[in-house]
């Protein structure tokens, strides 16, 4: 990833802890979570209540491009107890989950999936965000 590419991450300092004690459970020792580490390390940590409403949560349901492809999809980002392997659901272990936290509407991002490829995507929207203090679905 390039500066270019790379936006400013914001995160809730409840998801932080949350993911922090996820990736030192020994459940996850086996799979590469370095991606979300190095985020995790340059994401600006706000609080719950202040965080943006077109920012990217744990659960939050967005809207997303793959510029490369065109694909639309929207999706939920989960915890791997969440995932319950339908396509609207998406952990924050897998490599899309890890490069959609703390994305803004409008942002996008290149990030390395396992085939080798590098995606581009793009947030289009936010449809559930539960941490906003704005958020009108509470």
């Amino acid at each position: 990833m390039t500066a270019s590419t790379t936006p400013t991450l914001l995160l809730s300092r409840l998801d932080c802890d949350r993911i922090e004690a996820l990736l030192e459970d020994p459940r996850n020792a086996d799979i590469d979570t370095s991606a979300l580490e190095a985020e995790l390390a340059r994401a600006q940590v706000v609080e719950p209540g202040k965080m943006p409403a077109d920012v990217i949560t744990m659960n939050s349901t967005a809207r997303f491009l793959d510029e490369a492809s065109g694909d639309e999809r929207e999706m939920t980002l989960v915890y791997p107890s969440g995932a319950d392997g339908s396509n609207d659901k998406v952990s924050i272990l897998a490599p899309v989950g890890s490069a959609l936290l703390g994305l803004r509407v409008g942002d996008t991002i290149e990030w390395p999936v396992p085939s080798g490829r590098t995606i581009r995507l793009r947030v289009l929207s936010i449809r559930y965000q539960p941490e906003s203090a704005g958020d009108l679905h509470r």
